[in-house]
């Protein structure tokens, strides 16, 4: 079993308790990248069971910009289990081995940039079958926490994150579309999430995930609550090691007139006081939206090509913003 850093048990890994929140959420996250196919995506399950739906999404990225995409609100009675939408995940050895499962369908977007407009986006585009089979296995420990102080701190409808770790993986499995069977073989990041949230509560993140094989990954996060309130950190993992990062800035190129990201820099500090600087070439890009009570909250999402020194990686750059009204 993978070490465990933080106040984590391996039975975090399944479900918990249902909250009495209106907004209770527990989500997990898995994101997967093969560098020789220059193909990956994410799927991510979020059980709002006091609101009586899971919010269910599926996003691959191809290696011509184009993209496969689903997001559904299937319908939960429960916080038993991740299986929703056609979506399943499950535990095969907690902490260490996990399994994602998919069948059902996905628009083939030429443009993933359509979804700005998700109705267009769907009445537009064909929907396709699609299966995906994919079994993450640990490269580093499973790093976090089980209660945020300063969340928890917060009123329910003020709190995003009060419960998260993450852990960077191993990906191994098939996709199948169309009747051909692409094996995927890569690595990626997984995260695990439970605790009252609504996107909104923040005004803005960057999340960044990257994989340099299995003995090399990072995760830099800046989130910034308001203009006073910001936190920035995150990890450097070498094999089981875990070293902090103290502080982290992350830079942007956008294309013109637009929030979509094209390239990314990081640059941050550990703290053993190594200074490191981590370049991104954004290969693909889907655009998300969450609405709420009049605001909107938009997420880049970006399949991104990594450089730290002469190693070569891929992960994801994941910029929210929440913006005043609709967007």
């Amino acid at each position: 079993m993978a070490k465990i850093i933080g106040n984590l048990v391996p039975e975090d890994d399944y479900t918990h308790p249902l909250g009495t929140e209106t907004n209770f959420n527990e989500s997990m996250y898995f994101n997967f990248f093969d560098p020789d196919r220059k193909m990956g995506g994410f799927v991510r399950l979020g059980n709002r069971a006091n609101e009586g739906r899971a919010e269910m999404t599926v996003a691959l990225y191809r290696p011509d910009g184009t993209a496969l995409f689903m997001f559904k609100r299937a319908e939960i009675s429960n916080n038993d289990a991740f299986d929703a939408g056609g979506l399943r995940f499950d535990v095969l050895e907690p902490a260490q081995r996990l399994r994602t499962t998919y069948r059902g369908s996905v628009l083939d977007l030429a443009d993933p940039r359509v979804l700005t407009d998700p109705k267009a986006a769907f009445t537009q585009n064909t929907p396709k079958k699609i299966a995906i089979d994919l079994v993450h296995e640990a490269v580093g420990p499973m790093y976090g926490g089980s209660k945020d102080s300063q969340e928890s701190d917060r009123k329910a409808e003020e709190q995003f994150a009060k419960a998260h770790y993450e852990q960077h993986m191993a990906v191994r499995g098939t996709i199948e579309l169309d009747g051909e069977t692409i094996a995927i073989s890569g690595h990626g990041l997984r995260d695990h999430s439970w605790g009252p949230r609504y996107w909104q509560a923040i005004a803005s993140y960057e999340w960044l995930t990257m994989n340099f094989g299995p003995d090399l990954g990072l995760m830099v996060s800046v989130i910034r609550r308001d203009a006073e309130n910001v936190r920035q950190g995150g990890v450097l993992i070498r094999g089981d090691e875990l070293t902090p990062l103290v502080k982290a800035e992350v830079s942007a190129e956008y294309e013109d007139g637009t929030r979509f990201h094209r390239n990314v820099r990081a640059e941050v500090t550990t703290g053993d006081g190594e200074d490191l600087r981590i370049d991104g070439r954004v290969l693909g890009f889907i655009p998300l939206r969450n609405r709420r009570s009049g605001q909107t909250t938009q997420i880049g999402e970006g399949m991104t090509e990594w450089r730290l020194g002469d190693r070569v990686g891929y992960g994801l750059s994941e910029f929210l913003r929440t913006l005043d009204g609709d967007g």
